[in-house]
């Protein structure tokens, strides 16, 4: 039995608030899967499970804010499972004994074991039949009847394998039903479609496998016609649906405790160059001529993928400060700051950034940005950054001067691409130049090694072909 505990999303989070579960109790859940999101003061993400399993009793419920570390769910590995009436006393949690054989249980238990959702129903000749979320969700993919099964497990308990059995001999018992799939829907979405008045067949999920979500059934609610719908009556379902307006002053009040304690604590230097971007944007240009639309690049995936290769040159300026020294990051992240519509920024992480292609990263970026806007980011997209970029060149910003994050002991800037007069071979012309800036901790490092990093930025940005 393992623990699904609310996350650490950042150096600055100390707590967050469950704003609604993706799965139900009893549902089948792997490793990666994103079963919660979370809001904390910056955005709302997406946290995966670490472990597979089976997702069993929730300890929170939405709309509850719990700090870091505390457990949120509890969740059955294999090794701590003992079939499945333990695994349902444990959600109840019912007082139980050593379990016995099964094949010496009465077929008929004075207290029949059930589950968090129990469907029953009396089957003539048959005597009572209960079946758990997951059951009832195979049978209805598979178009069994549950009433006129006989179920083989414990009490007469329907168990998969009577579902596989009957779905396997459908077409032979009777003529097969055409039965559109069911979509999965959330918790908390089933509860707000019931508090809108919102039909769930006709909303698009935009979940994981076309889940539907519960901000999916608040866009729905807020385009129907006809007499308006009632507000949401929970306090996560307000967060939910307008989260940049409910979370502008919170996120406000994270940036200034983090940059506080950064200005504070850490001991910053600054370095800045101007790189020559001539052969990269003529580089830039020609490919993007050649390319479909939806495959060109932009500047800014040039001058990241510069960034993450200088820091796998220079690692001492890749990693964080703890305990009063410096450990290296374990490849390239790059955290890249992105403006949020209803005020602040968010760092989500382009992880190995050094080891993707250009249009990879291209992708990447894009994809990143679009869901961090959207509120739509995962945990371990958030976390785990060893080196910050921050990019003003879209806003007409030439020069920007970051503050380093904490743990981490740099940030780089990259302001506009601008024409200059430029000397080139001793002849003056204009030129595309870009001027680019590193903050960076003096604990971890010197002037020394920052001027390599930015020497490494420009020489690698003249060759933008082995980027």
């Amino acid at each position: 039995m393992g623990e699904f505990t609310m996350p650490s999303l950042g150096a600055d989070m100390d707590e967050g608030t469950l704003v609604e579960w993706l799965v139900e109790p009893g549902a089948p859940i792997r490793r990666g899967d994103p079963v919660a999101v979370v809001e904390t003061a910056k955005s709302t993400i997406e946290v995966e499970c670490f472990e597979s399993g089976t997702m069993g009793r929730p300890l929170v419920e939405p709309g509850t804010t719990v700090p870091v570390g505390t457990p949120l769910a509890l969740i059955e590995t294999a090794a701590g499972t003992r079939g499945k009436a333990g695994r349902a006393r444990k959600l109840r949690k019912e007082p139980q004994g050593p379990p016995a054989p099964e094949r010496t249980r009465p077929a008929e238990p004075a207290e029949p074991v059930r589950t968090r959702e129990p469907v029953a129903s009396e089957a003539p000749g048959h005597g009572h039949v209960e079946a758990g979320p997951l059951i009832r969700h195979l049978a209805e993919e598979g178009g069994v009847d549950l009433a006129a099964l006989r179920g083989s497990g414990p009490g007469g308990r329907v168990t998969r394998a009577d579902i596989e059995r009957a779905a396997a001999a459908a077409p032979t018992a009777r003529a097969p039903t055409a039965r559109a799939p069911r979509a999965r829907v959330t918790p908390l979405a089933r509860r707000r479609a019931a508090e809108l008045g919102v039909d769930l067949s006709s909303v698009a999920g935009t979940g994981k496998d076309a889940a539907i979500r519960a901000e999916d059934v608040s866009r729905a609610a807020s385009g129907l016609a006809g007499a308006p719908s009632p507000p949401p009556r929970t306090t996560a379902a307000v967060r939910a649906s307008r989260p940049s307006e409910d979370q502008a002053p919170a996120m406000r009040r994270a940036i200034a405790r983090l940059m506080s304690r950064a200005n504070r604590d850490v001991p910053h230097y600054y370095l800045s160059t101007t790189v020559d971007m001539a052969v990269p944007m003529d580089w830039l240009h020609d490919r993007n001529r050649r390319s479909p639309m939806s495959e060109r690049l932009l500047p800014a995936a040039l001058l990241l993928k510069a960034a993450a290769l200088a820091a796998h040159e220079v690692p001492e300026l890749n990693g964080f400060w703890t305990d009063d020294r410096f450990t290296a990051g374990e490849g390239v992240h790059l955290g890249v700051a992105v403006s949020l519509r209803g005020g602040g920024l968010i760092a989500p992480v382009l992880r190995g950034a050094d080891t993707l292609e250009v249009p990879a990263l291209m992708s990447a970026l894009k994809d990143l940005v679009s869901r961090a806007r959207t509120g739509r980011l995962r945990g371990s997209e958030v976390s785990g950054a060893t080196l910050t970029v921050t990019n003003l060149g879209d806003q007409g910003v030439e020069t920007v001067f970051g503050v380093v994050h904490p743990p981490q002991v740099a940030l780089v800037g990259f302001g506009r691409v601008v024409d200059r007069p430029w000397a080139v071979d001793g002849l003056l012309g204009v030129r595309p130049v870009v001027t680019v800036t590193l903050s960076a901790d003096h604990r971890a490092t010197d002037g020394a090694v920052g001027a390599r990093y930015l020497t490494a930025v420009d020489r690698l940005l003249q060759n933008p072909e082995k980027l």
